[in-house]
């Protein structure tokens, strides 16, 4: 390629074959000024149009940074507001791509963390055998999770799609504990969790085949327990291979807010956990029913909180 703009492929994030300027047999000049100019003036006639709050920006890391930078500043100075940006740069094994465009960006957009949905997918491929108190290592949540949007499966990881990495079934309500009820980190839902959804599709040997997704019996209940109840401190318990928790506080300004969350990818769990001495002399109940027992704080804030075989249960305090 040779042009008055420059001399072969533009220079992009990514290195994966070489150089993935070329993505799906498209490239986007944006080397040339009249691109950039036209592109700008898209954004414009998009926010004037729909008035959106923000931009999620696929396959980023095919794309040159340089006028990804430059068309946010001119949406942000030309409409004199910040808009909610992500990035889809699709990375499974490397954070430190994910946290070099973050530099190369200068923290201009979120991305979403792949490389914990991977940790998601395996984790439940592996079953028993996974570490779950390594759930969140090497993923963007953990370095910086200011910046991550985290998810569980996309339109992409979905079964016979082009990245097909399906978080199954089972795991499917303790990863969205993972991603819903702690601090770090912004959860995006999808949609066939809530409300299911059927297609055809062609499997490898080019047969159709029906795809049939079923929605999350737990999410709505998860999501409620965020906006309402999942405030405060948190204190993590990921010490254990196959059981792992957290607590959150509470904070007064949301009344009965404060939750213990337990999960096994194994058998029954048990473990005892701090909910803080404002809770003392409380009793907790399992807001998703896996667990009828209830559990009561003793004087110094701790309990002894229990979850199902390879489930989650989410202990809320008990309305009368």
């Amino acid at each position: 390629m040779q042009n008055e703009f420059g001399e072969g492929w533009e220079d992009v994030p990514s290195k994966e074959h070489g150089n993935y300027d070329y993505l799906m047999f498209n490239d986007i000049e944006s080397r040339n000024p009249a691109v950039r100019q036209e592109l700008k003036e898209w954004g414009e006639w998009y926010y004037n149009t729909c008035g959106m709050d923000g931009f999620r920006m696929d396959a980023v890391k095919h794309i040159s940074h340089k006028f990804l930078n430059e068309w946010i500043d001119h949406m942000k100075s030309t409409f004199k507001r910040e808009f909610f940006i992500v990035g889809e740069n699709w990375v499974v094994d490397n954070v430190e791509e994910l946290k070099s465009y973050i530099e190369l960006t200068e923290g201009r957009m979120k991305l979403f963390d792949s490389v914990l949905h991977q940790n998601l997918y395996v984790a439940s491929q592996q079953r028993e055998a996974y570490d779950l108190s390594n759930i969140f290592e090497g993923t963007l949540t953990l370095i910086n999770p200011y910046l991550s949007i985290t998810f569980v499966d996309n339109h992409d990881s979905q079964p016979l799609q082009a990245l097909e990495s399906f978080v199954a079934p089972w795991f499917r309500p303790l990863a969205y504990a993972l991603i819903l009820l702690r601090e770090q980190g912004m959860p995006c839902l999808f949609y066939p969790d809530l409300y299911g959804s059927a297609y055809k599709d062609k499997d490898h040997n080019g047969n159709e085949v029906e795809i049939e997704l079923s929605a999350v019996f737990e999410l709505p209940k998860l999501c409620t327990v965020r906006k309402d109840l999942s405030y405060g401190v948190q204190r993590d318990y990921l010490d254990h291979q196959n059981c792992i928790g957290w607590t959150r506080a509470g904070e007064d300004e949301n009344p009965g807010s404060g939750i213990a969350v337990l999960m096994s990818n194994s058998g029954a769990g048990i473990k005892n956990m701090e909910m803080g001495v404002k809770h003392a002399n409380k009793t907790f109940t399992d807001a998703l029913g896996n667990i009828t027992e209830e559990v009561v704080v003793n004087e110094e804030g701790w309990a002894a909180f229990l979850c199902a075989q390879k489930s989650v249960s989410v202990w809320v305090l008990k309305t009368d």
